[in-house]
């Protein structure tokens, strides 16, 4: 069976040297507004690097002119984190840090906080045309102790079931100081997931759940938020998270795992709207797959939470959606999008019979698309 797809961004044009980093929401009158991190002079994860949008009005068959939304001066403007509102209205969430910080510098304590990792939020009230200025909200979502710190990166959430209804969610990852020598080259990289919550439509942000493993389980935070804290096992380090609301207005979170463990993914749940977790994350061997970002999406009361991501045990490549009928318990696959390298991705509902993906892909070379696939949502296996 053929399935539609286009390329909105190719590395080497309009610009940039790389194109990474895909995140795709529908607007509320139907546009497709697929972003990426434009990254100027090099594909590093640092340096120059601007949030750029395409938008599609036509469900992702072809797409218009690449608009820059974000920038910050000569740094870095990335992970881009986008929710539709139930006004229509359209955020941004979004992290920025100085050219030069990398993420192993950040990680190890030698960035000074401005040039770390910061959070910032934008908005836009015509369906991605235009963007409002960025303002910093990284006093309320960042706790003064992490140092690394992203957002997603893909679609965030409003929640549209039970009693948090209207909640925004917004998954993210952060480190956490090791209790060694600090600049000893060998300590581990202590990864831990949480959530950014907003009960007024983003005017305002506070931290839900934190999981993070610390050393002999010691580590506590300092300043107060109104989460709860889960100290994971010491095989499990969530890094890069999706989300998925379930009909029963639960939660389902699906993380990236960094410790140096069998499985590359780790799943947890929450039942309070991401106030905290049923339990930390723990391994998630049905999505089998490299260390790399994911997509989670439930298509609805009848429908099933699909995961997106490379289903290859050790390389970037084979992207493939799996689903799952019993909120993300078992897992089996449903299509096999091609062989071919394939890493990032974000999973976005078109209409009643189809999803849309967008990934990052390539004949030799993961990253030499952001390429965009229609799917139908009742696949053979």
């Amino acid at each position: 069976m053929a399935y539609e797809s286009s390329v909105p961004y190719r590395a080497g044009t309009e610009g940039y040297t790389s194109l990474r980093i895909p995140a795709v929401v529908r607007a509320r009158s139907g546009h497709l507004l697929a972003f990426a991190e434009g990254r100027v002079s090099s594909a590093a994860d640092s340096g120059t690097i601007h949030i750029v949008l395409k938008r599609s009005a036509d469900a992702g068959r072809t797409w218009g002119p690449l608009q820059v939304v974000a920038r910050n001066g000569s740094g870095t403007a990335g992970n881009p984190a986008p929710v539709v509102l139930d006004s229509g209205r359209v955020l941004l969430l979004q992290v920025h840090n100085a050219a030069d910080a990398t993420e192993d510098r950040i990680r190890r304590g030698r960035v000074p906080p401005a040039d770390g990792r910061r959070v910032w939020l934008q908005h836009s009230d015509d369906d991605g045309a235009s963007w409002s200025p960025p303002r910093e909200i990284t006093e309320q979502a960042k706790l003064p102790q992490w140092r690394w710190y992203a957002t997603g990166p893909g679609h965030a959430l409003q929640l549209r079931h039970g009693p948090y209804t209207g909640r925004l969610l917004v998954p993210a990852n952060h480190s956490t100081p090791p209790t060694g020598p600090q600049d000893s080259g060998t300590e581990p990289r202590y990864n831990g997931g949480h959530a950014l919550l907003s009960d007024d439509d983003g005017a305002t942000w506070r931290i839900g759940y934190t999981d993070s493993h610390s050393h002999s389980h010691s580590y506590s935070h300092s300043h107060s938020h109104s989460g709860g804290d889960s100290d994971t096992d010491r095989s499990v380090a969530p890094n890069e998270t999706t989300a998925a609301e379930l009909p029963d207005g639960s939660v389902y979170l699906n993380a990236r795992n960094e410790a140096a463990a069998a499985w590359r993914r780790v799943d947890a749940v929450s039942t309070d709207g991401g106030e905290h977790l049923v339990r930390p994350f723990r391994p998630q061997a049905g999505l089998a797959g490299p260390a790399v970002q994911g997509s989670a999406l439930h298509l609805g009361d009848r429908g099933a939470l699909l995961f997106s991501g490379p289903a290859h045990p050790a390389a970037r490549a084979l992207m493939t959606l799996r689903a799952s009928r019993d909120g993300g318990l078992t897992w089996r696959t449903v299509h096999t999008v091609g062989g071919l390298p394939a890493a990032y991705s974000d999973l976005v509902c078109l209409d009643r019979h189809s999803v849309g993906l967008l990934y990052e892909t390539g004949d030799f070379s993961a990253y030499s698309t952001i390429t965009f696939r229609r799917i139908p949502v009742e696949e053979p296996t």
